[in-house]
């Protein structure tokens, strides 16, 4: 079987990992504690159902999110973070703190097309 070469790099291991732009938003509502798929779409606005769908299966696939289903009715089933998953609690602490510390100047220039 031909395996793919993984990156060596540890930035592009986690973009491998945390791809597109809704990964590391799912990532920081889990990090509240565990949430059902509906509680997902409702504090993640825009994100279509596929999209994710997709994302909580490949997380759930790289070892970082685990589904529990019940057997209810109507069914349910819990995404929450693993071990793996929480350990991006720094990077994701860390990544709202340099973007509080941006200057809304520069937010406000890049939102009205404004170059340097």
């Amino acid at each position: 079987m031909d395996q793919k070469k993984l990156p060596l790099c540890g930035v592009e291991r986690f973009l491998l990992l945390l791809d597109g732009p809704w990964a590391t938003l799912i990532v920081r509502e889990l990090l509240n504690g565990p949430r059902r798929f509906t509680e997902l779409r409702e504090v993640l606005s825009g994100i279509s159902a596929h999209t994710l769908t997709h994302r909580l299966r490949r997380f759930e696939q790289h070892g970082l999110v685990t589904r529990t289903a019940f057997a209810e009715t109507p069914p349910r089933v819990v995404y929450e973070l693993t071990p793996l998953g929480l350990s991006l609690s720094d990077v994701l602490y860390a990544m709202k703190d340099w973007g509080d510390a941006v200057p809304d100047e520069v937010l406000s220039a890049r939102a009205s097309g404004e170059t340097a």
